[in-house]
Formats: structure tokens, C-alpha cells, sequence
């Protein structure tokens, strides 16, 4: 079921920026925008993840050279009925964690040094438990999904101000043109923010039920929030920061408005969390 939802979510953004390409542009703006949409999603589908792991200088590990942290994993599997994914630590003293890949045979998790020398074992379980969640209800791919198709709306959006919008059989009002070029963009990021935010929640009450302890990754929370905003995270980029378990923004993007970050704020989370006791 999960795997559907994720296939119309996928197939509602792509046709959402098919329309927007015919109103920039019309037949050939739909043109254009379905084959970009065809090849953004194929390689967000394939190869995001593995761009991902790449982009933060990920290191593969296994049972040999972090037993502690496999052993974690493995138990958490055994107890949700996962396939082990593949595990990779990120040479960075930010305190962070994500999960990546396609399906269940294809994920990996990706926790950062400054995560496992900060927490105490019971947090790193809460906070594997939590990555293990997205995993499982295919929360990468929707993540990976919505931020590929976000960033083509605005793509298009320049495109159409750079060659104006309509076509010779069907010209289109200049000003719908502009405000669609203005609004399309801010509501695909609105769209790609609001399903990043409500995804965290659910996941980490997926990972207090997995572990049946939510107070671990409540403390875990805390500890990573504080220390993100005083650690910056080498080479973060804005199109993976959804991914990760804490924004690692939180330092630098104090002043945004909720409405456009990516995680719910920690204090959020950490009463959602309270509530399930």
C-alpha cells in the first residue's frame, strides 16, 4: 500500500508539472516539461541515492567495522521484518542521520561520526529505529520525488520568463503567466515542505513503537538539535536537507518562517512523541 501511495504521489507531481508546462508554454511547454519529468524522474528513481551518499563522502561499514551499530540495526530489522539495509558512516562531527534508496532491497542508512559519539546507545536505536520508519513507509523515494519535481517547477518557471508563455495556436494571458510563474514554484515548495514535515512525525512515532521507548528518542532529539546549532554540517545542501533527522540548517536558518522548513521544530516532535506514553 505504501509502495502505491508513493507511485500516485509520484505521478500527481509529474502531471501537476506537465499542466504548468502547457500553461508557460503551451504544446511544446508540455513537451519539454513531460521529458524532463520522464529523466528527472528515472535518475531520482535509480541513482538519487547514491548521488546522496557520495555527495557526503559516506563510508560503507558492516559487522566487521562498526559491530555496534550493525547490531543495532540488524535487531531492529529482525523485530519490523526488513531486510537489512546498507550501512554507511559520514566523517562529520554534526550529530545526524538518514535513509536513502528506492525500495526495501536498495536502502541504506547513514549515520554521522558526531551522532555516535553523542548518544548513548539506547538514542542511536530511537534514532535508527526512526530512519528504519521512513524506510519502511518509502519515505526517501517520496522525499527524493517531490524535491526533484519542486526544483523543475522553478526550473520552468525561469524558462518560461526567460521565452514568455503560450504558443502561437493558444497565446496566454501575460498576467496568468507571470503569476503562475511566481506561484507554481512557491506552492511546489510549500507542497514538498508540508510532506517532508508530516513524514518526520510519522516516523518518529514509527520509531517509539518500534522501540517501544519514545523517551529515547525524545532525549536523542534534544541532543541533536542543540549540538546542530552550534555544528555545521560539511557540504549540506538545501535539496537533501529534508532527508535528514535534524535539519542540518538549524543553526544557520533560524530566521525562516515554519512555513517553509523542512522539519517540524524539535519542541513539535518531542510533545507528539510525549503524547504517545
Amino acid at each position: 500500500m505504501e509502495q502505491f501511495k508513493t507511485y500516485v504521489l509520484m505521478v500527481g507531481l509529474t502531471l501537476l508539472f506537465i499542466w504548468f508546462g502547457g500553461m508557460i508554454a503551451g504544446q511544446s511547454g508540455m513537451v519539454i516539461a513531460f521529458v524532463m519529468a520522464g529523466g528527472m524522474n528515472f535518475y531520482a528513481y535509480y541513482y538519487s541515492d547514491t548521488q546522496v551518499l557520495k555527495h557526503y563522502h559516506a563510508i560503507p561499514v558492516d559487522e566487521t567495522s562498526a559491530s555496534g551499530l550493525y547490531g543495532i540495526v540488524e535487531k531492529l530489522t529482525e523485530r519490523t521484518h526488513l531486510p537489512m539495509p546498507a550501512l554507511y558512516i559520514i566523517p562529520d562531527p554534526q550529530p545526524n542521520a538518514f535513509a536513502t534508496g528506492r525500495d526495501y532491497e536498495h536502502a541504506a542508512v547513514a549515520v554521522t561520526e558526531g551522532l555516535l559519539e553523542l548518544l548513548d546507545p539506547h538514542e542511536v536505536e530511537a534514532v535508527i529505529a526512526h530512519e528504519l520508519s521512513h524506510i519502511k513507509h518509502y519515505d526517501m523515494l517520496i522525499g527524493t520525488v517531490s524535491a526533484t519535481i519542486a526544483g523543475a517547477i522553478a526550473m520552468l518557471a525561469q524558462f518560461g520568463m526567460l521565452f514568455g508563455g503560450g504558443d502561437r495556436e493558444r497565446p496566454s494571458n501575460p498576467l496568468v503567466t507571470i503569476a503562475l510563474m511566481i506561484l507554481m514554484p512557491l506552492a511546489a515548495s510549500v507542497i514538498q515542505m508540508a510532506v517532508s514535515r508530516n513524514r518526520e512525525f510519522m516516523a518518529d512515532e514509527g520509531a517509539a513503537r518500534m522501540t517501544g521507548h519514545p523517551e529515547w528518542l525524545q532525549s536523542g532529539l534534544r541532543k541533536l538539535d542543540h549540538y546542530a546549532r552550534g555544528i555545521p554540517l560539511d557540504h549540506a545542501d538545501p535539496q537533501s536537507a529534508h532527508m535528514f533527522i535534524i535539519n542540518p540548517f538549524t543553526g544557520r536558518d533560524l530566521s525562516l518562517k515554519q512555513l517553509f522548513a523542512t522539519h517540524p521544530t524539535t519542541q513539535q516532535r518531542i510533545e507528539r512523541l510525549e503524547a504517545l506514553k
